[in-house]
């Protein structure tokens, strides 16, 4: 029988700005706006245990669903569709209410649910959902189910998912549940098709057809508050459990290496750099010309092009950064538990909107703290504002109209656009107002104060060789940290992009703090040598350094879509590449931040150590 199984620096405006607003209240009021955990319904026996239908699709694409009764199967004379939450909308999810009468500890050997005539287009929608391998999903009692249309017997499928003439569809007819209880609660339930009982859809246009169903209750120890447990331990089996930890302290072991050899030999040159700057200040070595970074001290603190913009970057990493960590502490204390559909959206969505605040503080109170109070702080409000939601909603637009044309449940309803368009409005923005106005006030009467005064004139910079440009200086910053998450990110690709459930949120936060602490050490490194070849033009590339690594994830989707999954389609590649790509340029937003933060400390410590004119 054919089934699938459930787990197929204090001195540091940026830094100060940061840690103000840290605290975890946001992580407490996502807990309580989060749906509970679902409470134990009762059952009597005899009493009506409903079985909803929630979606169908091609098994590989899992953003291309569509409502259950898209196939012509016995559907009811009106729909009648549960609520769900934001979370579940945004899943996909829409719960249909079927004819299936399963009553509690009621046994059916085998029970009529409908007869019906598959016409010419009903018979070539069925062919069709076989030969693109689609599952269904069903809901019993909170507890997803699935199973397959049918099953395809061919002699070869070509990549064109061309057939030949000896092709044979088989539509499954009957179903078997198998439901298992504790008490007076549904503990369990399993969904098999029997192979004896189905059609051959390749002999005609038209068919009769019988569906059927038969129930069978078993009876299990297993309390109900462990009945999602089974969810959870089938979404990576024993080896490949072991197989994880081993990679990731692989990895980390590797990253502490590497961190602790480059955080040796920096020391070290630092050192001998300082020692000799210090003794020409000492001797009055006035004919010895200054060399290496300590020769643009003039210049480093000279601010960037398009100040505001950039402040505006800083600040929305900063809230992107906040964002994923709340995120991932909310994971770790299981509050997205298998059961809890989509909860993760949901939270998301949220956090975006109270952390909106960060973004305004964090990029005002920088932009103020280097030109001051009365310069242009609205601006980068604005830019700040927008920067990463715009993009985001033109591809969600864009996304979004390509599912309304393919009919699919992944399009969002106007009405779940509508609130997230208001949490937006009534949230998001006045947060970041607000945020902004005290960043600014915040900032009022501290100056940026830089250890060497700036040049009126810039320096010049002289020429570099290829390997030390900004492009190969970038790609060098994006492969490193890159490395150390390539197996997790392996992980997460097949969670959010397939059918694995994944639930190894601590080793997911490990993975996430050793990218963190990479980031911060090669784009510190890079940084030095930058400055150490007479380049004072660090803020920008410290910024692009720190953010390389989204480069990198966004063209690991290439391989992975190509060389990992059985993706197809123009609706599940948009969506694949369009999100990835928002997805990416988050990352590279937060990363970028987080290079720049520790590029600025750094650059802040080295010049305050020597002794400039």
């Amino acid at each position: 029988r054919r089934h699938i199984d459930v787990g197929d620096s204090p001195h540091c405006c940026l830094c100060s700005g940061m840690r103000s607003l840290a605290p975890a209240w946001p992580v407490l009021l996502v807990g309580l706006l989060l749906p509970p955990a679902a409470s134990e319904t009762s059952y009597e026996k005899g009493s009506e245990v409903v079985l909803y239908a929630n979606k169908v699709g091609p098994f590989a694409n899992p953003n291309e669903v569509y409502n259950y009764y898209k196939l012509p199967y016995c559907a009811p004379q009106e729909l009648e569709y549960r609520r769900e939450d934001l979370g579940a909308l945004m899943k996909g999810d829409r719960a249909t209410k079927t004819l299936y009468q399963i009553r509690f500890l009621e046994d059916v050997t085998a029970r009529t649910l409908c007869k019906a005539t598959l016409s010419r287009d009903d018979t070539a929608r069925f062919k069709a959902a076989i030969l693109d391998d689609y599952y269904f999903e069903l809901m019993l009692d909170e507890l997803p189910i699935w199973g397959y249309v049918g099953e395809l017997e061919a002699k070869s499928i070509n990549f064109a998912r061309a057939v030949d003439n000896s092709t044979r569809y088989f539509l499954f007819t009957h179903l078997d549940f198998s439901i298992a209880y504790n008490g007076k609660a549904v503990i369990e339930v399993n969904v098999t098709a029997d192979p004896l009982q189905r059609l051959d859809l390749s002999t005609k246009d038209s068919h009769q057809v019988d569906f059927s169903y038969s129930v069978r209750w078993i009876k299990s120890d297993v309390p109900y508050a462990e009945r999602m447990g089974r969810y959870a331990q089938y979404s990576f089996l024993p080896q490949s459990f072991e197989i994880h930890w081993l990679s990731i302290i692989n990895s980390f072991v590797l990253v502490l290496l590497l961190t602790g050899f480059l955080a040796i030999i920096l020391m070290r040159v630092l050192k001998n750099d300082v020692s000799r700057y210090m003794q020409q200040a000492d001797l009055e070595e006035e004919e010895e010309e200054e060399t290496g970074w300590k020769l643009v001290h003039g210049d480093v603190f000279r601010l960037p092009p398009a100040l505001p913009g950039f402040c505006a970057f800083v600040g929305t990493g900063a809230q992107l950064f906040s964002l994923i960590i709340f995120l991932l502490l909310l994971a770790v204390m299981n509050l997205f538990y298998p059961g809890n559909r989509g909860a993760m959206y949901t939270a998301a969505i949220v956090l975006y909107a109270l952390t909106a605040g960060t973004a305004g503080f964090v990029s005002a109170h920088l932009y103020c703290r280097l030109v001051g109070p009365e310069g242009r702080w609205a601006l980068t409000l604005v830019l700040s504002a927008t920067l990463f939601p715009v993009p985001l909603l033109l591809m969600f637009v864009f996304l979004n109209t390509v599912a309304i044309g393919y009919g699919s449940q992944a399009a969002l309803p106007f009405g779940t656009i509508l609130v997230i368009l208001v949490i937006w409005t009534l949230v998001t923005l006045p947060l970041t107002v607000i945020g902004g106005i005290l960043g600014r006030n915040a900032a009022k009467g501290r100056d940026f104060d830089p250890p060497c005064r700036t040049n009126k004139i810039a320096r010049e910079v002289p020429p570099a060789v290829w390997y030390r440009q900004g492009p190969c200086q970038v790609f060098m910053a994006g492969f490193l940290p890159f490395s150390a998450i390539y197996i997790e990110l392996h992980y997460v690709f097949a969670s959010v992009w397939g059918h694995k459930l994944y639930t190894l949120y601590g080793i997911l936060l490990i993975a996430f703090l050793m990218l963190v602490i990479v980031t911060a050490f090669i784009t510190v490194a890079l940084t030095y040598f930058q400055l150490a070849i007479e380049d004072h033009r660090w803020w920008w590339r410290s910024f692009f350094s720190g953010g390389a690594t989204g480069l990198f994830v966004y063209t690991y989707c290439f391989f992975y879509y190509f060389g990992r999954s059985g993706m197809f389609g123009f609706l599940q590649t948009s969506f694949f590449f369009g999100y990835m790509l928002i997805a990416s340029y988050a990352a590279f937003i937060m990363l970028g931040t987080i290079g720049f933060a520790s590029s600025l400390v750094f650059v802040r410590r080295i010049y305050r150590a020597i002794k400039c004119d």
